[in-house]
């Protein structure tokens, strides 16, 4: 159990989802420059590639937190 983790509980497609509809792919591909949001950009290929790279995944994470914060 992760009581002071906000992401616990919270599956990758969900972030993906959420911060698509509320910024687009184009913002995000703006913000993080990574292929899966820049070139055909979909959720399939943003799994795919998150879930190999540590440092990409750990950005959005970062930008879905901060999105979290502002909508509070």
């Amino acid at each position: 159990m992760q009581p002071n983790n906000p992401l616990h509980g919270i599956k990758l497609e969900q972030i993906i989802n959420e911060l698509v509809a509320h910024y687009g792919c184009e913002y995000m591909g703006s913000i993080i420059k990574i292929k899966c949001f820049n070139e055909d950009p979909s959720v399939k290929s943003s799994l795919k590639f998150l879930r190999r790279t540590p440092w990409a995944r750990a950005k959005v994470e970062y930008m879905y937190l901060k999105m979290l914060s502002k909508k509070r």
